[in-house]
């Protein structure tokens, strides 16, 4: 529960009260995302270098009466315990016995951390402790250590995240997040703790939220109708759920933020709104508007001037970050501005291995380098990073100068960052490349495109090997370069405000 709610108070609401005649079917990305972790322990298990006392054949009361006799025993390593104290309930994958108690251990198919010390968010050490701690996964371990100090099995307020790479990860719940939370990882927890405990008494009803990450939720459709029935002020783009129940008191829905005058609320280049400041105000109140009006257009915030070129590349690359793996570089060639005669350009890597990742980023960096003069197109910095970061494990294929000229800001173009969030403001709910192309027009052939989908696609891919599902993949990642062609041209014809 304690998990869930980091990412989402109503979520844990909506699972303990909400009507499930209105959930959504669970989507098979998060099905993947169980089953991967299922086995990712399981490998970890059975690759022998940990032995346990192994529980997972026990259920219920009879598995937390094991653990209990096994804590008492001394037993060096506990897999699959269950831990319980009042209404605290814990299920570790692993208790280690130090000194006299025991730290928690959990097993995850990802990072132990988010962030890193590099520019490109790797680890630069290579022990897995760089970047941030994750919330989700210390509020966990914290569940886990409140109740071995309740039972007098603790070993101190700490915890460690066994990641995708077998590194422990250490978790010092007494430190911070970082500098600028006053809070550590505890005092964290505790809070988090009250709110559950308040949520399921019943005493308070936590408000629902639209953020990127809810079309994930199996409550996604339930409570996005009912945030556009209340007219929710997240329905804003960029107005996150800390941002609007500052403001709420003041403007509880996107109209009423519409109708008012944002300079009335703004005094000594300040707001009075914690987390806003003046141009945010401004921002927030302009796409208000535009969210309003029956007839609203999107325009240009200020005069742009978009490079032109003979031959245009719109890139995008789909990533399993859970492998860590780059699995395809797709691109649209667009010559002379004619759409009706551009082709697409594919390179996959038909194997999860270094080798096939190796040669399929060759061979794109190739392909983008034998244009010199054309314009290339992308849309988030997240390609550049990614071809860092590959340029970093393969430094056969080129230098990391050679990846800084690919994508100079003269030749190569970020069109979310540099145009559409800098210059442009859009009658949307979001400015993803799906809503922004879908509102000009544009309609990708699968069903369910998305890049968590598309992944999903991939696992499928490695163990079936099923031609329709790897053609699937690359149906969907040319409509999303062509969706960047479709965005450019869009943008190119919108007018300043006025």
């Amino acid at each position: 529960m304690l998990y869930s709610l980091v990412q989402c108070p109503k979520r844990v609401e909506l699972d303990l009260f909400g009507d499930p005649a209105v959930r959504d079917e669970v989507s098979p990305f998060v099905e993947m995302l169980w089953q991967r972790g299922t086995l990712y322990e399981s490998q970890v298990m059975q690759g022998g270098g940990l032995v346990a006392l192994d529980l997972s054949h026990a259920k219920g009361d009879e598995k937390e009466r094991l653990t209990l006799e096994a804590m008492q025993r001394g037993e060096p390593l506990i897999y699959s315990g269950r831990i319980c104290d009042g209404d605290l309930l814990g299920v570790p994958d692993l208790l280690r016995r130090q000194g006299n108690g025991y730290v928690p251990i959990d097993i995850k198919s990802g990072r132990g951390k988010e962030g890193g010390g590099g520019d490109d968010g790797e680890d630069d050490e290579g022990d897995g402790n760089a970047g941030k701690p994750k919330l989700h996964y210390a509020v966990q371990l914290a569940l886990y250590v409140d109740v071995l100090e309740r039972l007098g099995f603790s070993a101190g307020r700490r915890g460690i995240i066994l990641d995708v790479h077998a590194r422990e990860v250490l978790y010092d719940l007494a430190s911070a997040r970082g500098p600028k939370v006053p809070l550590s990882l505890w005092q964290e927890y505790q809070a988090v703790l009250a709110n559950a405990r308040e949520i399921v008494a019943r005493s308070q009803t936590p408000r629902g939220a639209l953020a990127s990450s809810c079309k994930l939720c199996h409550w996604y459709s339930s409570c996005t109708k009912e945030l556009r029935a209340g007219d929710d002020l997240t329905l804003i783009p960029r107005l996150g759920r800390k941002i609007r129940d500052a403001m709420a008191p003041t403007f509880p829905t996107v109209a009423a933020l519409a109708a008012t005058d944002p300079e009335g609320w703004i005094t000594k280049n300040k707001t009075q709104f914690k987390g806003v400041g003046e141009k945010s105000l401004m921002v927030f109140h302009a796409r208000a508007v535009l969210l309003t009006e029956p007839m609203a257009k999107p325009y240009l915030k200020a005069p742009i001037t978009l490079p032109r070129s003979d031959v245009e590349l719109f890139f995008d690359i789909e990533v399993d970050p859970l492998r860590d793996f780059t699995y395809l570089h797709g691109i649209v060639e667009r010559r002379g501005g004619d759409s009706a005669d551009e082709r697409f350009v594919a390179f996959f890597a038909d194997d999860e291995t270094a080798d096939a990742e190796r040669d399929a980023f060759a061979k794109s960096v190739a392909y983008l380098n034998s244009e010199p003069a054309a314009t290339i197109w992308y849309y988030s910095k997240y390609e550049r990073t990614l071809y860092r970061k590959l340029q970093a494990r393969y430094p056969d294929v080129c230098s990391a100068q050679d990846i800084e000229t690919l994508f100079d800001p003269k030749r190569a173009i970020d069109l979310y960052n540099d145009v559409v969030t800098k210059a442009t403001e859009w009658p949307t709910h979001d400015h993803s490349i799906k809503t922004l192309a879908k509102y000009l027009g544009f309609a990708w052939r699968d069903s369910n495109p998305s890049g968590a989908a598309s992944i999903e696609w991939f696992d499928r891919w490695v163990r079936e090997r099923d031609p329709a599902v790897k053609a699937r993949i690359l149906d969907y990642n040319e409509d999303d370069c062509k969706a960047t062609r479709v965005l450019l041209d869009g943008i190119r014809a919108l007018t300043i405000e006025g």
